[in-house]
């Protein structure tokens, strides 16, 4: 089971900054043990528990990168054309099967084994085939358009460390080595709730002060881009008793427990005063917005993170806290997100001492660089703000003020969401 670090500090009193806080997650948590072996078609998303050592080099011999004719570059004259007679015919998976002779041209083609005694091949393109003659223009480089053995690969050379998440591409690249399996960690194991009287299961009517639950399904999606094994547990009431009874079960048998809403400072928000009984509070408010109360601790020994209520809160924070979290407790290398520096196609005023997190659509602007044109309402429930922007604008908790056309930091969504 995940669990944190049982000397960590809990926080009260001013609010966090929020690279704090990702100082606070990273020198806590302890990644969950275990691993698995998977069919290698089966571990995309998955984070790699064993490293990955060539066992053969790639490609496995030299061959033709173009298709055209294969010689030996001492044949060709330096500084005018040359004709040889084609002796034979190379293609991907029919090799030649004997070496070249002096004085002959091979026709092969693209991915083809180069056959012993030829070094050099000429693109059809700039060939003529003139009475079963090659004529080969001069001009050409020994070596061109060979690929050599071991160029991807090398036997022996390390491909994969341990804690790299599994794309297409590292699938591939192990498939270009034979395998058919790799190792892999196991599956983060995530109890998922909502709280709130006010929310409902989607379906049906309303009753007079209800909405639906947004969060539960915006946060196990995301969780599930992570390879999380996610096991729903509906919606809290606001009752303290319950939500202390439902979190100590959710902590026996799961390595993270999440939760959405019940974690401000009012009388009807009962998680963070339960967190508080059964474990430990680290953090719970923090000096960003959207998504100011944040609380991370621990029920027992495994990891709690509470997230705001409002539906654009609830991701902002996820994709900035519980997403790094998550990935620490998977065991993948730490590998923050890049941001983008773009101009800012808006002017705006914000208080110091916390960083905002603006959401933006990009654009083009008159000399081609990107714009970024931010979303007109800056509300924490609108939800469709996260649908029709591209990523956020971070601005810095130094930063009171931002001048149209300035310089700013851009997280596109497809840095942090799969």
């Amino acid at each position: 089971m995940a669990q944190l670090s049982d000397d960590c500090f809990a926080f009260g009193g001013a609010l966090l900054p929020a690279a704090e806080a990702l100082n606070i997650l990273k020198a806590q948590i302890v990644p969950v043990t275990g691993s698995e072996t998977l069919p290698l078609i089966e571990s995309r998303g998955r984070v790699l528990a064993e490293a990955v050592v060539a066992t053969r080099d790639v490609p496995p011999q030299d061959n033709a990168a173009v298709d055209g004719y294969a010689v030996d570059f001492d044949d060709l004259a330096p500084g005018a054309s040359t004709s040889l007679p084609i002796g034979g015919r190379a293609a991907a998976g029919h090799p030649l099967g004997r070496s070249v002779q002096r004085g002959e041209a091979i026709r092969i083609f693209t991915g083809a084994a180069m056959p012993d005694g030829a070094d050099t091949v000429l693109m059809q393109e700039d060939c003529r085939v003139v009475d079963g003659q090659a004529v080969l223009p001069p001009g050409i480089k020994r070596g061109s358009n060979r690929r050599f053995a071991g160029e991807d690969l090398k036997r022996g050379n390390l491909v994969l460390a341990p804690g790299r998440r599994l794309r297409a591409q590292e699938i591939g690249l192990a498939a270009s080595l034979g395998l058919t399996q790799l190792t892999v960690q196991r599956r983060l194991r995530v109890a998922l709730f909502s709280t709130g009287d006010e929310v409902r299961e989607p379906g049906g009517e309303l009753p007079p002060g209800a909405i639906f639950d947004s969060n539960r399904y915006t946060l196990r999606a995301l969780l599930e881009t992570l390879s999380c094994a996610v096991t729903d547990l509906g919606i809290l009431p606001d009752d303290s008793e319950s939500v202390r009874a439902a979190l100590s079960r959710a902590a026996k048998d799961h390595d993270l427990v999440v939760t959405s809403g019940g974690v401000s400072s009012g009388e009807e928000d009962h998680v963070k005063s339960a967190v508080e009984a059964l474990g430990r509070l680290h953090f719970w408010r923090l000096a960003i917005k959207p998504g100011r109360p944040v609380a991370m601790g621990q029920l027992g020994l495994v990891p709690f993170i509470g997230l705001p209520g409002n539906p654009v809160a609830v991701m902002v924070t996820f994709l900035l806290l519980a997403r790094p979290l998550i990935l620490l407790l998977s065991g993948a290398e730490d590998a923050p997100p890049r941001l983008f520096r773009v101009g800012a196609g808006f002017a705006y005023d914000k208080k110091g001492g916390r960083t905002e997190y603006l959401r933006v659509r990009l654009k083009r602007g008159e000399n081609g660089d990107w714009i970024a044109e931010k979303f007109p309402r800056d509300g924490a429930g609108i939800l469709t703000s996260m649908v029709e922007s591209d990523g956020l604008v971070e601005i810095g908790e130094g930063i009171s003020r931002i001048e149209l056309g300035a310089p700013v930091d851009f997280l596109p969504f497809s840095e942090v969401i799969a």
